[in-house]
């Protein structure tokens, strides 16, 4: 099958892996990401940001603070 398309056999049995490893999704294409793999990528993005403006937020309340005494 590898002879009659041209590729090498080694290409062949990775794409049989890969399809019987997720036969939903095998393969997703260059720079996409499977479905929860790109949700669990947003959620640690999302975490990121949030932590970000809560450091903001209290850099804020404490020269916010200092400045009432």
């Amino acid at each position: 099958m590898a002879r009659e398309l041209g590729i090498p056999p080694k290409t062949l049995y990775g794409w049989v892996a890969a399809y019987k490893g997720d036969p939903v999704e095998p393969f997703v294409g260059r720079g996409h990401l499977k479905a929860e793999d790109q949700a669990l990528r947003d959620l640690q993005r999302r975490i990121r940001d949030l932590e970000e403006e809560n450091a903001i937020l209290k850099k804020a309340m404490r020269i916010f603070t200092n400045d009432r005494k």
